[in-house]
């Protein structure tokens, strides 16, 4: 079902969303970050290292650095694929989760917010 919006109201939107987000006390993540975030759990996994990258057109070590932040807030787990060591997974967890849904609650109640 698309949402039909003008520019002005959805700049408006992410304008709001993101005041939400730098006023509230939760984790200020990069727009890299919440893609990475947005991507593990909004697509059906496996996640790995390499298909994220390549999925935002980055770097292995650009997508390292970022989960390293997001490991240390508990959004996003990394573990070595058992079938192929060559591999890093990254994983959902209940914090990263908890996170994803409160931020998906904070767009919808700042859309119905929007002037029509």
């Amino acid at each position: 079902m698309a949402i039909a919006m003008r520019p002005s109201q959805s700049l408006r939107l992410w304008q709001q969303v993101t005041l939400a987000e730098v006023q509230a006390a939760s984790h200020d993540l990069t727009m890299r970050q919440m893609a990475i975030l947005l991507t593990v759990y909004l697509d059906p996994p496996p996640h790995t290292v390499r298909g994220l990258a390549e999925k935002l057109a980055v770097t292995k070590p650009v997508i390292t650095r970022a989960l390293d932040t997001m490991g240390s807030l508990k959004l996003l787990s990394r573990h070595r694929d058992e079938k192929d060591r060559r591999n890093v997974l990254v994983k959902r967890t209940v914090e990263g989760a908890l996170f994803v849904e409160r931020f998906g609650d904070l767009v919808i109640d700042k859309a119905a917010e929007l002037p029509i």
